[in-house]
């Protein structure tokens, strides 16, 4: 069993396919990995194991015995964020206003997964509505880091990021709008992609918005690439939605290659503040990038402004996604979702329409700047991973912060971009906690991070130190 839960989801479809493994040993590997693991992470706070059994012996049953050749997955165990419905299973995005809800049908993500043959195992934790770059709430508590069992996994798709490290699951969905899945991608040593807006089919309440998408998350840039595959495609109730490429994502990966003119900031003109060792073992990883073909140069977009956009903008998005729950349940939300949500209530109209002129504006700026650059490149974030108890960094290196997820600034602020965004891991610190780098291209530019991607894990082979077991912080 651990054999299998160590395997790619790459080689445990290959074992699938073959029919050499079923999807019921992968269920029940998962499940004993969960049970040896999960009481030192609490990634995964909610599990389904009834409906995974019952889902894998269906397929088993299924024409010849085995899934049909067109499930990309073959009956491959997958976790899912706790803010993504999956039908007759608990989903409280991690409030206590919805911490007794039983999803009613799947979400559209799920939909997709499970036509492709994913089973889901179980529901990954985040913080309360996904507010937030750790991965804590009132309903399920705080969720650890496997690296070291003292410090954040990050967030808000933290529960993923340390399912996948801590091998309980082979892939996680992931959502991100401040980087709530490269963030903890970085921090747990794990591969994360957010995608450009309307690659993976998603229905919001505020349909035409680009800021929060949904992404794959796994333990290898390949894995990556394959749910992307299997998420990605058309749908008339997203207007953002567009048909899949005619080339697999999954073909990316497996050619690794570097674009010619690629870009390296340490702190994309933002940062007041970036950890020494971050800016090292990116700028290590950077340099070791200029190879025969491909040039490496200090440059970067103007970005100055993404700052003060962002905040207008996701407070404008949290009054459409919650102040109707709040006019209910106010009393049973955190302060950090109440602040959000007034925040946008407070906002002008003047306020919101130039935020969003100024988008706009900054997204032309980064397309220019792709003109004369393949690919960008930065840290994921400003700091290692820190102590799981702080829900949010308040100072760093003196510059103390005006919000609670104003550190987030290396990952907003490419969100404001539109473009999408690779998070690898490029190195680890003194204390062995791994460090992420984003790869950035322009707007459906998914194959060319993939394959970069895939280069930067073939020459440091990264992703061989995971899956691993929780490890406390004597042994980290």
């Amino acid at each position: 069993m651990t054999e299998l839960t160590r395997l790619t989801a790459c080689a445990a479809v290959d074992l699938l396919e073959r029919r050499e493994v079923s999807p019921l040993d992968l269920v029940e590997a998962a499940a004993a990995r969960i049970s040896a693991t999960d009481g030192a992470l609490n990634a995964l706070p909610t599990l389904c194991l009834d409906r995974a059994r019952d889902h894998a012996k269906r397929l088993m049953a299924g024409p010849g015995g085995s899934p049909s050749p067109l499930d990309r997955l073959h009956g491959l165990p997958i976790a899912v964020k706790d803010n993504v419905d999956v039908g007759g299973v608990r989903c409280t995005s991690g409030s206590l206003a919805f911490e007794h809800r039983i999803a009613p049908a799947n979400d559209v993500v799920v939909d997709r997964l499970e036509a492709a043959g994913a089973i889901v195992i179980g529901k990954s934790n985040l913080p309360e509505f996904a507010a937030g770059g750790t991965t804590h709430n009132e309903v399920f508590g705080t969720t650890y880091n496997p690296w070291d069992t003292t410090k954040t996994c990050g967030g808000s798709s933290g529960g993923s990021a340390a399912a996948l490290a801590a091998g309980q699951v082979w892939l996680a969905t992931g959502n991100d709008f401040a980087g709530s899945i490269r963030i903890p991608s970085s921090f747990c040593g794990t591969v994360g992609l957010r995608p450009t807006a309307g690659t993976v089919a998603r229905i919001q309440r505020q349909a035409y918005s680009p800021l929060s998408v949904e992404g794959p998350m796994g333990r290898t840039v390949a894995d990556v690439a394959l749910m992307l595959d299997c998420q990605a495609g058309e749908l008339g109730a997203d207007p953002l939605s567009r048909p899949a490429p005619a080339r697999t994502f999954l073909s990316a990966a497996r050619a690794p290659a570097l674009p010619a003119r690629i870009a390296f900031s340490t702190d994309l003109g933002i940062a007041p503040m970036v950890d020494p060792e971050i800016a090292r073992l990116c700028r290590t990883t950077a340099n070791a990038m200029q190879v025969p073909g491909s040039r490496v140069e200090e440059a970067c977009p103007d970005l100055q402004d993404a700052d003060l956009v962002f905040q207008v903008l996701r407070s404008f998005l949290y009054v459409g996604r919650l102040a109707h729950i709040m006019d209910q349940h106010r009393d049973r939300m955190s302060p950090n979702v109440v602040w959000n949500t007034e925040q946008g209530l407070a906002r002008s109209a003047r306020e919101v329409v130039e935020a969003d002129v100024a988008q706009a504006a900054i997204a032309r700026r980064v397309v220019r700047f792709f003109d004369d650059h393949d690919l960008l490149l930065c840290p994921v974030a400003i700091s290692p991973a820190f102590d799981a108890q702080q829900q949010q960094l308040d100072e760093f290196g003196g510059v103390r912060f005006g919000f609670y997820y104003q550190w987030m600034m290396m990952t907003y602020a490419i969100t404001v971009t539109a473009c999408p965004s690779l998070a690898v891991p490029c190195g680890f610190t003194a204390g062995g906690l791994p460090i992420g780098m984003q790869l950035i291209g322009p707007p459906r530019s998914e194959h060319r991070l993939l394959a970069a991607g895939a280069w930067l894990e073939q020459q440091f082979g990264l992703h061989e130190r995971v899956p691993l077991l929780p490890q406390p912080a004597s042994e980290a």
